[in-house]
């Protein structure tokens, strides 16, 4: 029986002798720590940025799968319920119904503010 080879993986002749150095202003650093989040990397750990980086680079793009969700889509999906719920407040008033839950209305009011300030992030993004 062989004994077990221990430690790291020897690369061979897939050594890295090239050594690339970037740096980023604070905008774009914050943009590449929500990069790293969206794999559930921690940016802050030593050797977690590198292959990540590396396969972005040399891959082109990202798997769809790894993409950051659409923000846009996500609004209008939020813009749909808040309808659905702003209709089921109207039957209950035309029905002159009381549900346990008075304060409907005001988070009703609430969620479209979130509404508005998800739109407000997401079109100072694309233009920023």
């Amino acid at each position: 029986m062989e004994p077990r080879k221990r430690g790291r993986k020897r690369l061979g002749n897939r050594k890295r002798y090239r050594t690339v150095m970037l740096r980023f202003n604070d905008t774009e650093y914050e943009r590449l720590r929500t990069i790293a989040g969206s794999y559930d990397l921690d940016i802050s750990e030593r050797g977690t940025i590198s292959p990540l980086l590396r396969r972005l680079v040399l891959n082109g793009e990202a798997d769809v799968k790894d993409r950051l969700p659409n923000t846009s889509n996500l609004a209008y999906h939020i813009n749909q319920i808040g309808q659905n719920i702003n209709q089921l407040v109207k039957l209950a008033h035309y029905k002159n119904l009381r549900s346990p839950n008075s304060s409907l209305v005001s988070e009703v009011q609430k969620a479209n503010g979130l509404l508005y300030k998800l739109i407000e992030i997401t079109t100072e993004r694309q233009t920023g």
